[in-house]
Order: structure tokens, then sequence, then C-alpha cells
């Protein structure tokens, strides 16, 4: 096998996680428009072997974590915008529980579904609530606390390479917009594999930089989401990755009823954003956050359409992977 083989682990400073290959092209650059945690700018490079958009350089791990604010999830503030938002969040949500749900039917029920980054907890608590067993996992050790108390979702800190779990004790590993954060996203995959049992599920979802938004956008699209996003892969590209690490890819889906319009919403309005206008920690009357956003929700009502289209067309700006464990 050769070194640009995507079955080998990457071990090469700079070189692609899908193929290897330290061979690149410039592709585009772009700043944090979402959440101003820095002021500087990224560049993106298109790999020559594959065709897989990354950063480069790849920023140092110490300085990957300056980007991620401190309230870098979901949790309802008790407002009655807040509640509004969990409640239009559990119904978009359903989209993810159906997925995984359909997915579940072949493994073993007396194992649990571990989502690795699961944030505050709502969609692993929405699994809990219709007969799943689960567990939840994340860097965030306040994240992991409000999974537990407000959902009641066991969920720990740490890091998936680190084997939180013993092997084979996962009937799913589900991993919804996490593998494009990730230096060496193999490494996760391979670590899933393992904590599977033979037979058991993986659900990852990904933006997808082959959509037409990203076409039409460029860099403003928010699936580039530079300095978070290290990777950024077309349908075509997870899958090669997946299947790399020793899984059967068994279905994909390119809309999200959760993220495919609300993508569309941020890209044009990022300042309407209402977890950017959280993690900002912009001073914001009752009135005025249930204004802004019940505008932003108007956005993302009227970003639907185009949204659905793409996705008809297999080019939906997420897209999401089930995969077997042989």
């Amino acid at each position: 096998m050769s070194a640009h083989d995507p079955g080998v682990r990457v071990a090469l400073p700079g070189a692609c996680p899908l193929c290897g290959s330290t061979a690149a092209t410039p592709g585009i650059g772009g700043t944090d428009r979402l959440f101003a945690t820095t002021t500087r700018r990224f560049e993106l490079v298109r790999c020559r072997g594959c065709g897989l958009l990354r950063q480069s350089p790849m920023p140092a791990a110490d300085e990957i974590a300056s980007f991620y604010p401190e309230n870098y999830w979901f949790a309802a503030d008790g407002t009655t915008a807040g509640r509004l938002e969990e409640a239009y969040r559990r119904m978009v949500l359903r989209d993810h529980v159906r997925f995984v749900r359909a997915a579940l039917k072949k493994v073993d029920p007396r194992a649990p579904v571990l989502d690795v980054g699961c944030g505050g907890g709502l969609f692993l608590g929405m699994l809990r609530e219709r007969g799943c067993k689960v567990l939840g996992l994340d860097v965030s050790a306040e994240a992991a606390g409000i999974a537990w108390r407000r959902h009641g979702v066991p969920a720990v800190c740490g890091l998936l390479e680190n084997e939180p779990l013993a092997p084979g004790s996962c009937a799913a590993v589900t991993m919804f917009h996490v593998l494009e954060h990730l230096p060496d996203p193999r490494a996760y995959l391979e670590a899933a594999g393992r904590l599977l049992r033979p037979g058991g599920t993986l659900v990852v979802q990904v933006p997808n930089a082959a959509c037409w938004q990203f076409r039409l956008l460029g860099a403003a699209w928010t699936g580039v989401d530079v300095p978070r996003h290290l990777v950024d892969f077309r349908a075509r590209d997870i899958e090669t990755l997946v299947a790399s690490c020793g899984f059967r890819v068994v279905r994909s889906k390119h809309f999200s009823l959760r993220d495919n319009p609300a993508g569309l919403a941020s890209s044009l309005a990022p300042a309407l954003d209402p977890m950017a206008r959280r993690v900002r920690r912009l001073s914001e009357s009752g009135v005025g956050k249930l204004a802004r956003d019940l505008v932003y929700f108007g956005l993302v009502a009227a970003a639907l359409p185009f949204a659905a289209l793409e996705a008809a067309f297999r080019a939906g700006s997420t897209v999401m992977v089930e995969a077997r464990r042989p």
C-alpha cells in the first residue's frame, strides 16, 4: 500500500487526512464570521490527490481550544425565547432521531448508543424518552453536566480516541458535526469501530462541501466555519473515509431539517444566529432576543425550499451516513 492509500493512517505533518498526500493547491480563505473568536484569516487548501479541502497549516492544539467559547452548545435558559428555541430544536431533531432509530433496528438493544460530542444532551434525551439506552461524551465537563441534569443522560467528559469505554460495549456510535473539527478524523472512526459490537452501527453527519450553498456562497457558507472546521468533506469524501476504517456504508441522507435551512440562514445573516449571539454574550433584552429569534426563524423558513431542492439533487448542505461494523 502506498502512503497515499486511504487505508493508511496519516502520520506526515500537513498531509491530507483522507489520502495522505502532502501536495495541495490553494483553496479559499476566511475569518471567524460566526463567533468572532479571532480576527485572523485562515487558509484552506485542496488536496491534489483526492480533492479534500482542509485548513493549512493546521492550528496547534492549544490554539484550537481558544476558538471554542465556553458556552459552545445549546442549553435552554428558562426565558420565553429559550423555551421556544428548545421546542423548535425538539421539532427539528426528530429528523435525527428517526434516522438513528431506524439504524438501531438490527443491533443489540441491551447495549447503549454513545453520542460523541453530545453537548447539552437534548438529542440523547429524546432517544432516551423513546426507550433507548444512551451515553454521552463531550470534551466539555459543563456540557456533560447539563446533559445529566436537564435530560437524565449519563454523560462524561473525555476524548473518544482515549477509549472511555470497554471495547465492544456499544450498539451504536453517533457523531453529529464532530469529524470536521478534528485534525485526525480517522482516529475517532477507528476508536468507534473498537467500541462497537459486531454488527454495530455508526452514524456520522458532516457539512457537505459539494453542496449548492458552498458553490454559491464560498467562504461565507457556515459549513466552512473557520477556524473550527479543520476539514471540509464532500459526501464522497466522508463515505470513502468511513469505508477505509473498516465500515460498510449502508445509506446516506442529504437533508437535515435541523441543519440545512438553518445553515443557509446563518450564512446569509450570521449576526442573527441565536447560538452566535449567545456565544458572543451580546446584551439583549427579553423582547429584543425574542424579536431577533423570530426574524431568524423566519429566514430559516424562507430557506427551506432551497435547502430541500439541493438535497433532492444529492447536493444538500449536510450528509448523514449510516455504516455497519462487519
